[in-house]
């Protein structure tokens, strides 16, 4: 099935039943109304994933092969259980990041003029130009790891609910379906890519309107889709298979399988000695198609300075958010 829906013909207005529509502008600091609008979307985004048990890792497929046969770290597959959470339907966008970031005075320190020399190549920013990578309702790439983890700790300040980045497992688990032993989180389970940033780059077109089910594509090239724009997997949760990457709040260890807990497992402490990296999960996002990297089963660890990563929030409550 192809979903059309948020192509580019009106991809500003698509998402005025979620977003909302205008063509304002960035300001350098947030109003109470446009606060109280992410926050209250915050919570009516948000998916509820009932708890249950589920094969953590690549099960592999039906003949025995595994779905990411380059890297041994997210094997063996073992049994854990997790109690209910709610994730957000989206990737956190750059609108939303850039609310939050004036809400607490550090948008400023993301420029180029204040010593973020990365901000030459991505912009922290967010503007009303669908033709813009930083447009608003495209995925934001968080300039670190503490920002992201910031955002949802806002979120958790603003609303008194549990929010938090999600575990490795909960993002797994909710990437799966609640576990099926599929390879990617789209609305089958496989991928159709679109190829709308095919090379050579001078000929893309950004007006091209969407079409497959997924965007996985080179981390060179910074343009994505709006939040969205592809068909949800059954669970209703967009992008967790291309896009942008996502933050999670693990630690990473490259042989967590082998002794995480089997009840919400989750990476709580620095690994001893180590670079002090957090697990980053959908690696499609980075455009990693090589031996199953572009699977949900991809993992790796990634320093808390980088800037390309973008994420998403969950509420750690067992009932379902109303």
């Amino acid at each position: 099935m192809k979903f059309n829906g948020y192509s580019f013909l009106f991809s500003v207005c698509a998402f005025s039943t979620v977003y909302g529509c205008s063509d304002q502008v960035e300001e350098n600091v947030s109003s109470p109304d446009e606060i109280e609008s992410l926050i209250t979307r915050a919570q009516q985004n948000l998916v509820y994933v009932e708890g249950g048990e589920f094969y953590f890792g690549d099960v592999g497929n039906d003949d025995g092969e595994p779905f990411n046969s380059l890297l041994d770290n997210n094997k063996p597959a073992i049994k854990v259980k997790l109690d209910g959470y709610s994730i957000s339907k989206y990737e956190t966008t750059w609108g939303e990041l850039m609310t939050y970031l004036r809400a607490k005075g550090r948008a400023g320190q993301y420029t180029s003029e204040n010593g973020f020399t990365r901000a030459a190549i991505l912009p922290v920013t967010a503007n009303a130009d669908p033709l813009s990578p930083n447009y608003r309702h495209k995925p934001a790439r968080s300039p670190n790891f503490s920002e992201a983890e910031g955002y949802c700790a806002w979120l958790a300040e603003r609303t008194g609910l549990e929010f938090a980045l999600p575990t490795e497992a909960q993002w797994e688990y909710a990437a799966r379906s609640r576990g099926d032993a599929v390879p990617y989180a789209t609305e089958t389970g496989s991928l159709e890519n679109d190829p709308y940033l095919r090379r050579p780059s001078q000929y893309v077109d950004l007006s091209t309107p969407v079409s497959g089910n997924s965007l996985v594509y080179s981390s060179v090239e910074l343009e994505r889709r709006p939040v969205g724009s592809y068909p949800p997997n059954p669970l209703g949760i967009h992008d967790m298979t291309g896009n942008v990457p996502e933050w999670t709040r693990d630690w990473y260890y490259e042989d967590f399988y082998q002794f995480a807990e089997r009840d919400n497992p989750h990476a709580s402490e620095r690994p001893a000695g180590s670079k002090g990296e957090r697990t980053v999960r959908d690696w499609a996002g980075h455009g990693d198609t090589v031996g199953g990297q572009d699977t949900v089963f991809g993992r790796s660890g990634v320093s808390l300075d980088s800037p390309r990563q973008g994420f998403r929030c969950v509420v750690n409550s067992s009932e379902p958010i109303e």
